[in-house]
């Protein structure tokens, strides 16, 4: 379970990701970035069906999925080929756009009607950044981009009607401690559900945090949770609660696991006692349940989900059965809209996409209804994008 940081996600970005680095470094992978569970607001249009998309690493295609009672249906076939490398999305809360990730350049598709996607700007990149992961704040009114090449985190206002994306002010930088012995790998961003922080994780030089003026956008860089003076653990994943309460990170390496944070005056963090908790292998994202008493964290070393039920304090408690199968490294966890089913992207396969029910005997235990692959062959699901 050690991690480590470093150059080996370049080689995803110039083309050449292999499943065998899963067993390496863990800022290798792109993390997920969930439509699931998100606000409202944001301009009109947009669909209200429930559906997941996929992004396809190795095919160069998004797949989208309309999701029913236990069952997932393609809504386009083949997969809406994007000509490029899709590594991370998000869904605007109102579902109008679904904005996309390569390693060059964003993009962004209006969602029409029946799930298929077209080309909001003929096409075109509607940025030019070489990002990591995206969010949409929880109005709808900001989109925001961690960006792969320099301490910094990219903002954008978010065009109402046509999803153009247009930077507000200077990328925000921030600062790490011990830069000159830790690897910034920046893999994830997250905007709090109350819309008044942000919080980025940075591989082995742990998160970053940010404060954000709902009414302007304006964004300050607020600190820094440390890991200390090494590269054998990183932070990939996080996720907070809907109350802004607490930050769930999902850790691998040495003291891996999920860790959790109590969340204070501007973001700063304290760390819940008993935390990081236990998880399988190589622990990659975190996601929380509609009911807010569940967590779960996708170990993409062992290709497993584990699942924990909230006590008093912050505290998590393993439930029964966990950890849960899934596919083969898998990497991205969403919610869908109604709260009754957590999905499940894997980029080795074995499934791509994997959909389970919340057990009722059991509370909060995960039972595997439906799994589908989401391309032609092996795919390399990178990120997945719920409708809100």
């Amino acid at each position: 379970m050690n991690g480590c940081a470093g150059s080996l996600r370049w080689r995803m970005i110039l083309g050449a990701v292999m499943l065998p680095a899963l067993a390496g470094c863990s800022g290798f992978f792109v993390p997920p970035t969930s439509g699931g569970g998100g606000g409202g607001g944001g301009g009109g249009g947009g669909t209200t069906v429930n559906r997941v998309y996929t992004a396809n690493s190795t095919t160069s295609t998004v797949s989208g999925f309309t999701i029913g009672t236990g069952t997932l249906t393609s809504v386009t076939n083949p997969p809406f080929a994007v000509g490029y490398q899709p590594i991370a999305m998000v869904a605007t809360p109102n579902n109008a756009f679904l904005y996309v990730a390569s390693p060059t350049a964003i993009y962004v598709y209006t969602i029409n009607g029946d799930g298929s996607l077209t080309g909001a700007s003929g096409g075109a990149p509607v940025q030019i950044a070489n990002v990591t992961s995206l969010d949409v704040s929880p109005d709808g009114q900001w989109l925001f981009a961690l960006d792969a090449t320099a301490t910094q985190l990219l903002e954008f206002q978010i065009g109402q009607t046509d999803g153009s994306l247009a930077a507000i002010q200077q990328p925000t930088p921030y600062t790490v401690a011990n830069s000159t012995v830790v690897t910034v790998v920046p893999t994830m961003v997250r905007v709090s559900p109350n819309g008044g922080l942000i919080y980025a994780a940075l591989g082995t030089a742990g998160d970053a945090i940010f404060t954000l003026n709902t009414t302007s956008g304006a964004v300050v860089f607020g600190g820094q949770l440390s890991l200390g003076s090494n590269n054998t653990t990183s932070d990939n994943g996080v996720a907070v609660d809907s109350t802004s309460t607490y930050l769930y990170i999902a850790r691998s390496g040495v003291g891996g696991g999920v860790a959790v944070y109590t969340i204070g005056t501007s973001g700063a963090l304290n760390a819940v006692k008993g935390s990081p908790f236990a998880s399988g292998a190589q622990t990659y994202s975190v996601l929380l349940d509609s009911t807010g008493k569940y967590v779960y964290a996708a170990n993409r070393g062992d290709g497993t989900i584990s699942g924990y039920s909230i006590g008093t304090g912050g505290a998590l408690t393993q439930l029964g059965g966990s950890p849960y199968a899934s596919g083969t490294g898998v990497i991205s966890l969403g919610r869908d809209n109604t709260g009754k089913y957590l999905l499940a992207g894997a980029f080795g396969g074995s499934a791509d996409l994997t959909m389970y029910s919340f057990d009722t005997v059991v509370p909060g235990k995960l039972i595997p209804v439906t799994s589908t692959a989401t391309g032609t062959s092996a795919t390399g699901v990178m990120a997945i994008a719920l409708t809100h």
